[in-house]
Formats: C-alpha cells, sequence, structure tokens
C-alpha cells in the first residue's frame, strides 16, 4: 500500500476551497464577457520551438514524451504562458480573425520550475488581450486597468492599480544622455526597485560604470506617484527632454484622463514600475492588494508593438492583462481572508423521512432543479436530526420537508438552518420569492 503524498507546487483545494475558486472563474469570465471579449482555449501541448521562439525558456518548459520510447530530444511541452499560444494561434488563424480581436483565455498553465511560497508548478491563468493590424488604439489601453478595477471590485476585494509607460522611461534615460543600448540594463536594475531599495540600486548602477550623479537622476523618476495630471507635471520638471519621453507622457495623460472617473487611491500612476519583459514598449500595469504587502503584485501586463512578428510578416501591436489567479487564491486562502463555510453548490437538501416518501422527494426535487435551484434528496431514510446535521456540515443553507406535499397542493416546510426560520409555503412561491432576491 502507497501512502498518498501531494506533490509539490500543484495545488488540489478542499470542496469550500473549490467552490470559492469556480467563483472567481465565473466572475473573471463574467466580466471579460462584459467587456466584449470572447473566449479563447488552446492546447495545452506546444511544440518546443514554439515556445521557444520568444528566448531561451528551457528551465520553464515540461516538455513531453511517451514512457516507452522517450529520447533526449522532446518535440512536444506544456505551455508555461497563455502569451505564446496566443501569438501562435493569431498567426495561425490571421485570415479568420476579426481585428481587433478580443479574446479572454483562462487555462493552466506549467512551469518546471522549483515551486516557492505562494509559486506553482501548475497553476491558473486569467488573461485577457486585444490585438490590432498595424495600430492599436489607445482607447484599449485605458480599458484594462478600467475592466480589472471593475472585476476586483465584483470580487469584494480592494485592489491598487499602478500604470506607467515605458516609453517615459525610455525616454528619460536617453534624455539624460544615457546611450539606446543601456537602457534596458537600467531598467532591469531599476526594476528591483521595491526589492532591494534605492540605495542598493544606485550602487549597482554605478559598478556598472554609471557615476553617481547620473545614476542618482535615474532614480529620481521613480520616486513619481500620485494621479495622472500631478506626476506628468512633476516628471516634466525634471527638466528633462526628449521626443519618447514627451510621447509616452502624452499617452499616460490620455490613459488618465480615460480613468478619471476610477477613485484616485485605487488607480494612481507610478513612475516607478518597470515590468521587466523587454516586449512591452508602451503602457505598463502592476496590480497589488493594499491589505495583503507582502504578496506583491498579482495581475500585471501592459502594451507591446509586436505579438506574432515570430510566426507571421505582420505588424500586430496588443495590449493585455494577466491574473496569476492560483497565486491569489492560495495567498487569501492562507491568510483567511477568503473562507467559506459552504462545501457544495447545494441550496436545498430534500429530507427523506420514509420510504413511502420517495417519489414526493423526486418530486419535489425536480421542481426545485427546473426553477434552477440546486438540490439534494438525503441518500437514506435516516433520523431527521441525522440529515440536518449533514445539511449543516455541507453548509447547505435550506433543508425542506416533505411531509404535506401533493402536486395539487404544493405545500411544503422549508428551514433555514443560519436563523433556524421555518415556514410552510407552496414550492413555487418559495422558488419565486428566492429568485427576485437573487
Amino acid at each position: 500500500m502507497h501512502k498518498p503524498t501531494p506533490i509539490s507546487g500543484f495545488p488540489e483545494w478542499l470542496p469550500a476551497q473549490r467552490l470559492e475558486e469556480q467563483r472567481f472563474l465565473d466572475t473573471i469570465r463574467q466580466v471579460y464577457e462584459l467587456y466584449g471579449y470572447t473566449s479563447l482555449e488552446t492546447s495545452a501541448v506546444e511544440r518546443v520551438e514554439v515556445l521557444q521562439a520568444k528566448g531561451e525558456v528551457d528551465k520553464e518548459i515540461y516538455g513531453l514524451g511517451r514512457l516507452r520510447g522517450q529520447t533526449n530530444r522532446w518535440e512536444l511541452a506544456l505551455h508555461f504562458d497563455l502569451t505564446v499560444p496566443l501569438a501562435r494561434y493569431v498567426a495561425q488563424n490571421y485570415g479568420d480573425l476579426t481585428f481587433p480581436f478580443k479574446r479572454y483565455q483562462i487555462q493552466k498553465v506549467w512551469r518546471g520550475e522549483r515551486p516557492q511560497e505562494g509559486r506553482f508548478r501548475e497553476f491558473y491563468q486569467a488573461d485577457v488581450d486585444v490585438i490590432a493590424e498595424e495600430r492599436l488604439p489607445l482607447h484599449f489601453d485605458a480599458e484594462m486597468p478600467a475592466l480589472i478595477h471593475d472585476l476586483f471590485q465584483r470580487l469584494g476585494i480592494r485592489a491598487l492599480l499602478r500604470l506607467n509607460n515605458r516609453k517615459v522611461l525610455k525616454g528619460y534615460y536617453e534624455g539624460l544622455g544615457l546611450a539606446e543600448e543601456r537602457v534596458p540594463e537600467v531598467l532591469r536594475e531599476v526594476d528591483k526597485l521595491e526589492k532591494i531599495g534605492p540605495d542598493a540600486v544606485r550602487r549597482t548602477l554605478e559598478e556598472s560604470g554609471l557615476d553617481s550623479t547620473l545614476a542618482s537622476r535615474c532614480l529620481e523618476l521613480s520616486t513619481l506617484k500620485g494621479t495622472g495630471p500631478d506626476v506628468i507635471r512633476r516628471a516634466r520638471a525634471l527638466g528633462v527632454r526628449h521626443p519618447v519621453l514627451e510621447e509616452g507622457l502624452e499617452e499616460l495623460a490620455f490613459v488618465a484622463t480615460e480613468l478619471s472617473h476610477l477613485p484616485a487611491d485605487q488607480v494612481i500612476f507610478d513612475l516607478g514600475i518597470v515590468r521587466g519583459l523587454d516586449y512591452y514598449t508602451g503602457t505598463i500595469y502592476e496590480t497589488t492588494l493594499p491589505e495583503h504587502p507582502g504578496l506583491g503584485s498579482i495581475c500585471s501586463g501592459g502594451r507591446y508593438e509586436n505579438l506574432a512578428s515570430e510566426f507571421i510578416n505582420r505588424k500586430l501591436p496588443g495590449v493585455g492583462i494577466s491574473i496569476g489567479l492560483s497565486r491569489l487564491l492560495a495567498h487569501l486562502f492562507g491568510s483567511g481572508t477568503l473562507a467559506s463555510t459552504r462545501q457544495t453548490p447545494t441550496e436545498v437538501l430534500v429530507l427523506w423521512p420514509s420510504a413511502e416518501l420517495r417519489q414526493a422527494c423526486r418530486d419535489i426535487a425536480g421542481r426545485l432543479r427546473e426553477a434552477g435551484v440546486p438540490t439534494e434528496i438525503f441518500h437514506e431514510p435516516l433520523a431527521l436530526k441525522k440529515q440536518i446535521r449533514y445539511a449543516d456540515r455541507k453548509g447547505i443553507p435550506y433543508v425542506l420537508f416533505p411531509y404535506h406535499w401533493t402536486p395539487e397542493e404544493d405545500l411544503v416546510e422549508i428551514k433555514e438552518l443560519a436563523s433556524g426560520t421555518q415556514e410552510e409555503l407552496p414550492l413555487a412561491d418559495w422558488c419565486a420569492r428566492r429568485q427576485e432576491s437573487a
């Protein structure tokens, strides 16, 4: 007999947690569709050369092979994110898509890395992107944070969205006299600002060859955060001039105007945001939970100029954002922030008092299900105390007594376990009242 042991990095939730995960998944899907994004699901398996198209990522790839006849050369592998599959899909189906192509994708991904606390080898990502031909209107750069704000509001989670623009960073550094080829190196170091602090970043920049004055000026920009107009004014007051910087500030100003209806303490412009991936070219986003400062970013993304250049000779700019759902849920479960007393979607348990009432129980359950009410019938005619205890342990809110029910009279007794309230009424009336309160 083999003792079952969990595999590190592959989360499995308890029933109550899985219900919460499903609620999150349903809400994310609903909000994405409210903004006009269509569902896409790509194969979990991609060719290795496709996954490597954006760079060397061997350490993240789970290769696939048959147990018999394996070779050392993997041809197929599990996808490690949803961006590369999207690029391949758009290129492959280019002639059949209508642009701008607005898609969302909620799937599991796999990364063959050593798991750490809050990080997994298998996890859900929930991505939303819009891809255009040649030119993507800036309107979509503002739609992404508006959508995410709406989503977290519906989930009942207070989230802080932070925005920046890579053109602001690039233009500022080049305006200081930094050579264009050195900008990516500086960006990578500045991206560590929140992890190691300004002194350590400044020291690293100086060790890379920047003089102390230039290193300090590079960091000046990263201290600016607040409302869009205020941050843009303070950025210009630093006295650096460059066409790319000005273009980035104008784009930020447009996005700020589009988002001016959102709470200023929940959507802020933070010029310290970098997003380390080199393919971001414009607006960038990071989302954190103020009440959970140690969690870090749980939702991030940005604009890119050419999604599918490795697969098709077309310019396909896009903008998108991704939620690390499993990591978010793991933290909320672990901190006790997200807890559910329900282990089942069942709303009503039809009690089975005696063998002769079995048909009545079946008929009542059928009526409830027709009305859209998740319903169980207790599995054997045990003592009612045991049946009610079963409902209570699973978090089923209502139990129903079928004693007086007939198809003609439709009378039932329903008890709400939380309050202890019990009433007799027509089943159709209870269902109608539930629909009204939903």
